[in-house]
């Protein structure tokens, strides 16, 4: 006999987090590199591994979602369902020569749950973004016999991954995953150039893709224990080239006014159903972990890149690098089976770095952080549920050859929710 237990109060945690995912997709970012290729892509992992640098290929835990290895899928409890959502606060310094600018915005995480399916198979569905777009630029120059002419650039929107993920034991400490993704979502780039006399009637274009395919990744795992307290962990992951369908809305007015009250005068030029395709490139990465005795846990990876293949409807304009990207983490809990509160709370430290894709001026546009966070245990729920914080320096770009530095914060936080998926009793 089976008896399911009460999953009212995970249901109404997903239903609002689904909520706050909803809402907190309508925020947008404000990062200038974002108007290059398909915006800024996401690399993050969940709460719990992004306050260790990102590490995450050799990592897998019964109680949390590794979604970056779908090999690590594997390690869920048989008996338990498992919940996981993240949502982050940025607040973001902007520098270039004598120019600054600050801003605030707010980004979803993702929203994912797992759970066992048979002995060997455990299985993942999850959603969260996959790039994101967020700008605004103007620059003013003089042109003989015209006078200032002003041009102003803006973008806004991404891309979102809704993945189903499955892994499946083949051996002792031996797994293997895979993630079946479908990318969609819809970005915006608008321009305007606007005259200073009254002579010339100013144009403002509005250049809409909507995007839509399947992406696919591919992990492995292999764990196993030396002695009794010490295990280690290796760990590979693979993503293959993906065709992503891509279709253009091209809108071009003339106007009279500027662009605050804009007094729309003519289209000069419609185009709608344009049809091309988005290629993201395939990458590769690596990882090493080492545990002792759950209590201390250090890990690093190595991800490469293949940027220069990547193209948007025509072959890319930008100029784009293979990537580098490196990182490192370490956990530290004093007791994981102690009943007291202090004791089992897990300490969190990483960096990571990565050389970038793109190349501006001769000068690659490289990004680095370093983070730390805890866990905290939630023992209203379960020994085993846990909020965790994130906080996050990180630094993007370059002050040299007169390119844009950008200095972040971040403040993040996850919960990982446990529940008791079924359980059999015994009838005497």
């Amino acid at each position: 006999m089976q008896r399911k237990t009460d999953h009212k109060w995970l249901w109404a945690f997903l239903f609002c987090l689904l909520c706050t995912y909803s809402v907190q997709a309508q925020n947008e970012i404000s990062i200038p590199y974002s108007s290059y290729g398909i915006g800024m892509v996401n690399h993050s992992s969940n709460g719990i591994l992004d306050a260790m640098g990102g590490v995450s290929y050799a990592m897998q835990n019964p109680y949390y979602i590794n979604f970056r290895n779908p090999a690590s899928y594997a390690a869920f409890d048989s008996l338990s369902f498992i919940a996981d959502a993240a949502a982050s606060v940025y607040s973001s310094h902007l520098s270039q020569r004598q120019m600054t600018q600050r801003n605030t915005y707010a980004k979803p995480g993702y929203l994912a749950i797992g759970l066992p399916v048979t002995r060997h198979w455990r299985t993942s569905i999850g959603i969260k973004p996959f790039s994101d777009i967020g700008y605004n630029i103007e620059t003013v120059k003089n042109i003989e016999n015209i006078g200032d002419v002003t041009y102003i650039y803006s973008g806004k929107g991404g891309l979102n991954q809704l993945y189903w993920g499955n892994a499946f034991k083949i051996c002792k400490g031996l797994s293997i995953g895979l993630n079946v993704s479908y990318i969609f979502g819809s970005v915006y780039a608008y321009s305007n150039t606007e005259f200073e006399g009254t002579n010339f009637f100013n144009s403002y274009v509005n250049d809409a893709y909507h995007m839509d395919g399947i992406y696919l990744d591919a992990g492995l795992q292999y764990m196993f224990n030396i002695g009794e307290n010490h295990r280690i962990g290796l760990g590979a992951v693979y993503s293959n080239t993906a065709y992503i369908w891509a279709k253009e809305k091209l809108l071009v007015n003339s106007y009279s006014g500027n662009y605050v009250s804009t007094i729309l005068y003519d289209t000069v030029f419609s185009q709608d159903g344009m049809r091309g395709r988005l290629v993201i490139p395939q990458s590769a990465g690596g990882g090493l972990s080492y545990s002792y005795k759950d209590k201390i846990t250090i890990a690093g990876d190595v991800t490469w890149r293949d940027w220069t293949h990547f193209s948007f409807m025509k072959p890319s304009n930008d100029t784009m690098q293979n990537s580098i990207s490196t990182s490192i983490g370490f956990q530290f809990i004093p007791d994981p089976l102690s009943n007291k509160f202090f004791r089992k709370m897990a300490f969190r430290i990483g960096g990571h770095y990565s050389t970038g894709e793109l190349l501006l001026r001769n000068k690659p546009i490289s990004e680095f952080g370093v983070s730390i966070g805890v866990g905290v245990p939630l023992t209203t729920f379960n020994t085993h549920s846990s909020l965790n914080i994130l906080f996050e320096y990180g630094k993007t770009g370059t002050l040299a050859n007169d390119l844009i530095r950008q200095d972040y914060f971040r403040f993040s936080f996850c919960f990982t929710l446990q529940e008791r998926w079924y359980q059999r009793v015994k009838l005497d």
